[in-house]
């Protein structure tokens, strides 16, 4: 854990005793200056962990965020604001129809969409990741694409340059994806490169294109870019996103929903 999760990790601790804060206690307790809390305090309150209201920092209590830790692990992931991800993934489940191709990218919130999909509605599915396998293994009539390839525990997500190759073969009605940063300049991004490529070809293989994507991942930015905004047709997001995000997506033609 480097020096700056370990110092948010030690301002959510501090915050959960205290309850409330003002920005000068916290910056004696970590040590730092008012401006670096300043800094913390914008972070966090980006994702829901805290929040911030006429000088005082409190807790969310919405948020089931323990520490922070941004080297991106799935199963961390499925730990914060798992709640809106399952609205979210419920929601895009009732986007899918029967007989339709749908291609399942990788992702925490995607999980919940494979979960949700009713079993005995016949459809295939493309999926390339463990738990979204796992989700759809069981469900009856299903028929299944699994391109296979190099196995990444972090993610649990399989990509080589075969699987690549099938998926460029395959045609489908909807892709579901998902983001680690969504950016209205810089575009929509992901935590590694080995992604990108297997992103790129699910979004070049599908009609209809739709983000599934939780409110902190607006106005992130993530190493791996894979897209520009204006290639996604849908967006599924939670309740929280700000209005002027919500404003921007309509202006642009995107269909917005919130759950």
């Amino acid at each position: 854990m480097n020096k700056k999760e370990t110092r948010l990790n030690n301002f959510i601790h501090f915050l959960k005793i205290r309850n409330s804060i003002t920005v000068k206690e916290m910056a004696n307790h970590l040590n730092v200056s008012e401006m670096t809390v300043r800094r913390d305090i914008k972070e966090l309150t980006a994702d829901h962990t805290i929040n911030f209201e006429n000088g005082k920092i409190m807790f969310n209590p919405q948020s089931s965020l323990s520490e922070a830790s941004p080297s991106y692990s799935l199963e961390s992931e499925k730990e914060k604001r798992n709640l809106q991800k399952e609205l979210i993934g419920k929601f895009a489940a009732t986007l899918v129809e029967p007989n339709d191709t749908v291609i399942i990218d990788s992702g925490s919130t995607t999980e919940h969409l494979a979960h949700y999909i009713p079993g005995g509605m016949p459809m295939t599915a493309l999926c390339y990741s463990m738990n979204i396998l796992n989700e759809l293994i069981t469900k009856e009539d299903i028929s299944l694409i699994f391109p296979g390839g190099f196995y990444h525990p972090n993610a649990q997500m399989f990509e080589s340059q075969q699987g690549i190759e099938l998926i460029n073969q395959i045609r489908a009605n909807k892709v579901f994806l998902s983001a680690a940063g969504i950016h209205r300049e810089l575009g929509i991004t992901c935590m590694h490169n080995y992604e990108i490529s297997t992103m790129q070809a699910v979004i070049k293989s599908s009609v209809t294109k739709i983000l599934l994507a939780d409110s902190s991942k607006f106005d992130q930015i993530r190493p791996a870019y894979f897209a520009s905004l204006e290639c996604i047709d849908i967006i599924v997001t939670d309740h929280y996103l700000g209005e002027e995000w919500q404003e921007y997506i309509r202006g642009v033609g995107i269909e917005l929903y919130l759950v």
